[in-house]
């Protein structure tokens, strides 16, 4: 099926991902590709409009990330940004120089003059906007004006508007641009024309096209978690294929409190879906039996994991492909300029299962964002409590539970888990933060209840701020919240006499502890 596409080329900013969401926001359809794209491909992908994102280089430097100047003979509108538009101006006969102040944060750009990227904005005018820059431009090719400026970064925006190029010095995508949503609406429908159709409503039914033609008359398998990506999946591929779904829920014992009865209600009973429930928590338990190390935990389930859903499946008969809830994001690192990122923990997912199963992929939200695939499931009919579950280890409470992991320790986090839930849904505050939860330590301390004397272990409560889970702040909750959860654990949960609060951000630490 086609569509109109806004192709960003991406020079390596952090801002990359931002822009393509920002542009899906305003409901036109993105996709991110490295710069290095060949011109074959870009033509192939028909673009309606081009953005060049920032990046980190000067392009001045030799071996400095750069695009065919034949980019700019297609006849499609093109915006850089930053570091595109200085590699715009210097590939088209223009001279960029290192400024004279690197300018990172809040600055003014003021309107110079009446253009189509500043419809809507008064000549004279100031606006707010983020800067991230120590290049500049210093002299303008041919065919090209100035539209914005700013004292240190005089060409702070630029037109051609005979040869539909534009570009920025600052970041239009981010929030700190207050009106950087409407400089990009600006680009998208003035300038190159496109109309707002990419929606939730239109992609079920391109989704549900594709993966008939995909599927055939073919079964295929999902490894149903009960998170927001598989439970989308599940309804979408649902809606779809209807019984040629099969859904396998293991239960590992290291779940939530309700977890598993939440998920068989959901789909056995509201969606009428083939479910398939594995009790294996006693082989999960015996697995890890002595097993503290937090690499080793998570190697160890992925393993036992994999075991049990190939069991599993092979059970069903023929089955001849694998759904698995990718999105985009993980799409777009594993085509990243930059490489794969550093491995920080293991992922616990179904890897290794379509070559050991000798299943074909089926990925039907591979090219949405976490917001878009929420917006999918409410279309899809799911309940708000599902698509707005805050997000659940794949080894779950295993790397929750500090120490040897044996089911009473389990069970003792999963009641104060349920308790932290539970009273941060009531002071309003759940969907707000990223993720709340309970950490159980392998750390005893002297305690007194009533007459008695204790020596239990001890639980921190952590919550945390973050849009991605790449970063993350530490939420501070009101005390009054946090002595309610401190009294309910202690008081409701024996084996815990002591709750301590964690006020570390990612970085330096990381979200969960292990």
């Amino acid at each position: 099926m086609t569509r109109d596409l806004c192709l960003i080329l991406d020079f390596g900013s952090q801002y990359t991902q931002l822009i393509a969401r920002r542009v899906r926001e305003l409901k036109v359809y993105s996709e991110i590709h490295p710069f290095d794209l060949g011109l074959d491909r870009i033509r192939a992908l028909a673009p309606k409009a081009i953005v060049l994102s920032g990046g980190p280089s000067s392009c001045y430097d030799p071996g400095a990330p750069t695009v065919d100047p034949a980019l700019f003979e297609l006849g499609v509108p093109i915006l850089g940004i930053c570091y595109g538009v200085q590699l715009a101006v210097r590939l088209l006969g223009g001279e960029v120089e290192a400024a004279s102040h690197r300018e990172y944060g809040r600055a003014h750009v003021t309107v110079r003059d009446e253009s189509a990227l500043f419809h809507g904005f008064t000549p004279g005018e100031d606006l707010a906007v983020w800067m991230s820059h120590g290049d500049r431009v210093a002299r303008l090719p041919a065919g090209f004006r100035l539209i914005g400026e700013t004292p240190n970064a005089p060409a702070a925006a630029v037109a051609d508007e005979a040869r539909n190029i534009w570009g920025v010095q600052f970041h239009p995508e981010v929030a700190h641009t207050p009106r950087g949503g409407e400089l990009l609406a600006n680009f998208l429908f003035r300038i190159s024309g496109f109309e707002p159709t990419w929606t939730m409503a239109s992609f079920v039914d391109e989704a549900v096209a594709r993966i008939r033609a995909q599927v055939g008359d073919g079964r295929v398998v999902l490894g149903l978690s009960g998170g927001v990506d598989s439970s989308v999946t599940a309804a979408l591929l649902q809606r779809a294929i209807g019984d040629r779904l099969t859904c396998i829920f293991v239960d590992n014992g290291l779940l939530r409190a309700g977890e598993r009865a939440g998920v068989e209600t959901l789909f056995r009973d509201a969606f009428h879906a083939d479910l398939h429930v594995v009790d294996a928590e006693a082989r999960f338990l015996e697995a890890l039996r002595g097993i503290s190390e937090p690499e080793q935990k998570r190697k160890t389930i992925g393993r036992v994991f994999i075991d049990v859903f190939d069991e599993e499946a092979r059970r069903l008969g023929d089955v001849a492909f694998l759904a698995q809830g990718t999105l985009y994001p993980d799409v777009i690192e594993s085509v990243s300029h930059r490489g794969p990122s550093a491995t920080i923990k293991s992922h616990h997912n179904v890897g290794g299962l379509p070559e050991r199963m000798k299943l074909r992929l089926v990925e039907p939200l591979r090219e949405l964002f976490k917001d878009e695939v929420r917006e999918l499931g409410a279309e899809l009919g799911l309940p708000r409590d599902v698509l707005w579950r805050q997000p659940f280890p794949g080894p779950g409470l295993a790397v929750r539970c500090l120490g040897d992991l044996t089911k009473a320790r389990l069970d003792v986090l999963r009641a104060a888990d349920a308790i932290i839930d539970e009273e941060i849904r009531a002071a309003g505050l759940y969907e707000s933060i990223w993720q709340s939860f309970g950490v159980l330590l392998p750390v005893r301390s002297v305690g007194v209840m009533g007459d008695q004397r204790t020596y239990a272990e001890t639980l921190c409560v952590r919550a945390v701020h973050s849009k991605d889970g790449m970063t993350a702040d530490w939420v501070p909750l009101p005390y009054e919240l946090l002595g309610a959860i401190s009294r309910r654990v202690i008081n409701e949960v024996r084996g815990i006499n002591r709750v301590v609060y964690d006020v570390t951000s990612k970085p330096p630490g990381t979200i969960e502890w292990e």
